[in-house]
């Protein structure tokens, strides 16, 4: 018994009011931060290449391609945190072959399979598909049947095959548009729908989810434009890249009203709950979620972007602080995802009383494996571009010898 007290009295030091034995270690931890924040990039990102082949917004043309890739690149890795925190990630098949309707969480495996091979891949195969064939006839080795193989072993450029490629590219992303929203608004439905949590529990939740989510997937687009550009020993398109962070802004804007509406619903109907949350808001989160999220993730780069609209600085200026507000909004918007996650489960059932996170750094649940699976999409998408050159000047002339 002198053991076990022992072990718990760091943890009993950080407990302030009353709270059950039960509660003072978190089922969600790192891992399910990462979760919505990668499944936020994916569909951030699908939704700004929507911009260009639906609505006809031919400013971000440079970032099409560039975006895609970025979104496949994310989603592949989406679910390797949900399943290193289940523990079991070998009969994670059994969903498929056992589907349960009434769990959301179970019902991801089917909405990633078809935004992943009916939308995603699908979209960039008939906008790649040219270029690979003539790609094909003009390479040796095994880059040759790389593409020759990811082609599907087509021939056809004929100017019919290509109108059909487009037409077909553009009715793909229409669809893409409400199954991006899904992927990624069912993740805020998840906590939106814990009726038992009041930090959770909010109708605005997956619209809150999905407007960030955009947010984020932009800024991550300007900030590998930025600095891949430059490294590529070419040109930065500033129409190109006014435009990014104009739809930044604009989208910053939104999601910082929704959240603010969030916040003053809450406070408005003061329930029983209030008093706890305003203390856990005040306290354990002040830093994460007002000096981070708000003023960190939010406010300062609102500012930044609107004073270069304002003000009208020379390019070379506006880039940096461009590429400054992307970085800023990434960390808020992780930030975003910490106190939705870790911070509602930090006060008690009872309403009584706060507990602390405790982050392991090596562990299935620690931050060396978290962090592995932050860089994994930036290593895969650095061998897409590899494979599949996004860039303009890549893409092969109508003549074919």
């Amino acid at each position: 018994m002198e053991e076990i007290v022992q072990h718990l009295a760091p943890l009993l030091r950080e407990i302030s009011g009353y709270i059950y034995p039960n509660e003072i270690e978190l089922h969600w931890g790192l891992l399910v931060v990462i979760y919505p924040y990668l499944t936020g990039l994916v569909a951030g990102a699908f939704i700004l290449a929507s911009l260009v082949k639906v609505f006809n917004v031919k400013e971000l043309q440079p970032t099409y391609r560039m975006a895609l890739l970025t979104a496949l690149a994310f989603l592949i890795i989406a679910p390797l945190p949900l399943l290193a925190h289940l523990g079991h990630p070998e009969k994670s098949y059994e969903i498929f072959l056992t589907p349960n309707k009434s769990s959301a969480m179970a019902m991801f495996g089917f909405v990633y399979a078809w935004y992943l091979m009916a939308v995603l891949l699908l979209e960039i195969w008939f906008d790649y598909r040219r270029d690979l064939i003539l790609w094909s006839k003009s390479e040796k080795g095994i880059k040759k049947w790389l593409h020759k193989i990811l082609s599907l072993f087509s021939s056809d450029v004929s100017e019919k095959a290509v109108k059909f490629d487009k037409k077909a590219v553009r009715i793909i992303t229409i669809i893409g548009i409400p199954s991006a929203f899904l992927l990624h608004g069912y993740v805020g439905f998840i906590f939106g729908s814990v009726k038992a949590n009041p930090f959770w529990s909010s109708v605005l939740m997956p619209i809150v989810f999905l407007f960030s989510a955009i947010v984020s997937g932009i800024a991550l687009i300007l900030t590998f434009y930025v600095v891949i550009t430059p490294l590529r020993k070419k040109e930065i398109d500033m129409p190109c890249l006014d435009k990014l962070a104009s739809y930044l802004f604009y989208v910053m804007i939104v999601d910082f009203s929704l959240e603010a509406l969030d916040f003053i619903h809450r406070v408005y109907e003061s329930e029983e709950s209030i008093q706890i949350l305003s203390e856990l808001v005040s306290g354990k989160l002040f830093v994460s979620l007002v000096v981070i999220q708000i003023l960190i993730g939010m406010l300062i780069p609102l500012a930044a972007i609107a004073l270069v609209k304002i003000l009208k600085w020379p390019a070379q200026l506006r880039i940096q602080i461009y590429f400054l507000a992307s970085i800023l909004v990434q960390v808020g918007i992780f930030s975003t995802r910490w106190n939705v996650v870790i911070g509602g489960q930090l006060f008690s059932k009872s309403f009584m009383g706060l507990t602390v996170y405790k982050m392991s750094f090596f562990g299935l649940e620690g931050l060396l494996v978290s962090l592995t699976i932050m860089i994994l999409p930036i290593v895969i998408l650095s061998l897409l571009f590899k494979l599949l050159p996004p860039w303009d000047e890549n893409r092969n002339p109508d003549i074919v010898k």
